[in-house]
């Protein structure tokens, strides 16, 4: 198979990856994504990566489709759609060089990209080293250094603690009490109160119902019927007044990384 020398392969079609996903469509760039068989992402409304389950999605006027295979995801991404393709181990790539390869996983940690992979490599986030695993890494810790390029050393280290939102921390996020099968009583953009439940957990030994920390509007949950691990992040509450809008757009932290990831490119090819 032949492709555009301008193809761009984004691994990941979560939160971050679809901010720079997005701008890379509207900017004219056909793009593949990589993903896993079956995605989590929270923020399912601005996620890619829910064409893997819904075989389409649209975000802000840009649409993303589940391809079959290698050759119909070339064809998607030449008719101005995002490509979603299903290949967690970028075998993609013994079909196509892509003139560009983003890592933007977001898994902290390098899960096999490499310089060799495109002509121009970009990672976004802790655990990989610009110069030696990739050609750069874009900073993604909210904060002075948001959407930083380094063309040499790391990303900060992930601290675990979730950035500040209306002032609130990791208050903020939910995670799985208990392991199992997750079963949503509310749904995306629904206003919640704190101590609220919004999901069940389906486990072994009974149901665990999951809470809400504080009030505001949910702006991410899992997807109903995921199988979840304890400790997993399952859903985020935006405490700020009239942000219900807010679950239906790219975040500003996603924007302003991939305003650096095509800054990068256009510069780069």
């Amino acid at each position: 198979m032949e492709a555009s020398s301008k193809l761009v392969i984004v691994r990941g079609a979560g939160d971050l990856a679809s901010g720079t996903i997005h701008a890379l469509v509207r900017s004219g760039w056909p793009v593949i994504a990589l993903e896993m068989e079956m995605p989590a992402s929270i923020r399912r409304t601005v996620c890619f990566s829910e064409a893997v389950y819904d075989g389409e999605i649209t975000v802000e006027g840009v649409t993303a489709r589940l391809a079959a295979s290698p050759e119909d995801a070339l064809r998607i991404a030449g008719s101005g759609r995002a490509a979603v393709l299903v290949d967690p181990d970028c075998r993609f790539l013994e079909h196509v060089r892509p003139a560009v390869l983003v890592d933007a996983a977001m898994a902290k940690r390098n899960l096999g990209t490499n310089r060799d992979m495109a002509p121009l490599t970009i990672a976004l986030g802790p655990g990989f080293t610009a110069g030696e695993d990739v050609d750069y890494v874009v900073e993604t810790m909210r904060g002075p250094s948001l959407g930083c390029v380094l063309a040499q050393g790391t990303a900060l280290p992930d601290t675990g603690v979730p950035g500040m939102v209306g002032g609130y921390t990791a208050d903020r996020v939910i995670h799985a009490p208990a392991g199992g099968i997750l079963r949503a009583l509310r749904g995306i953009g629904d206003p919640i109160g704190k101590g609220e439940t919004i999901a069940k957990i389906e486990t072994g030994q009974g149901i665990v119902p999951v809470f809400a920390g504080i009030s505001g509007v949910l702006r991410g949950l899992i997807r109903s019927g995921f199988p979840v691990k304890k400790g997993l992040k399952i859903a985020d509450i935006d405490p700020r007044p009239g942000s219900v809008p807010l679950c239906y757009q790219i975040s500003d932290k996603s924007r302003r990384i991939a305003r650096s990831v095509l800054e990068i490119i256009e510069k780069g090819v």
